[in-house]
């Protein structure tokens, strides 16, 4: 099992960046992929991204492809969502989540196995 603590949201003015960070415990983080989900109220929950096990690949939502990136770091137990030229639209929570496999571009949140509690980030226009 894996517990996962997001941190790094808060408020932003359009255009505007930030990191959003996850830090893992509990079995190795190494052995588990990793994604990050945003849900906005009133929505579904929305996939933005996710990495591989080694951090190799990675893999984006439409929505966010181009202005975001993420990235891990398997000795530190940490998984970090870039967010730049940020939109109003990007108001969300965001979510970390962990599961088991290899591939990237698994966009279901249900094939995740294990999930944080959230950071708020609002834009503000």
């Amino acid at each position: 099992q894996v517990q996962l603590v997001e941190s790094g949201g808060g408020l932003v003015q359009a255009g505007g960046s930030l990191r959003l960070s996850c830090t893992a415990s509990g079995r190795a983080f190494s052995s588990y992929a990793m994604g990050w989900f945003r849900q906005a109220p009133g929505k579904e929950r929305e996939f933005v991204a996710d990495i591989t096990r080694g951090g190799a690949y990675t893999y984006f939502g439409d929505s966010v492809k181009g202005r975001f990136t993420i990235s891990r770091d398997n000795v530190q137990n940490m998984v970090f969502l870039r967010m730049n030229s940020l939109k109003p639209e990007d108001t969300a929570v965001y979510y970390c989540a962990a599961r088991f496999g290899s591939s990237a571009g698994i966009t279901k949140a249900e094939e995740y196995n294990y999930w944080g509690q959230g950071t708020q980030v609002t834009v503000s226009s």
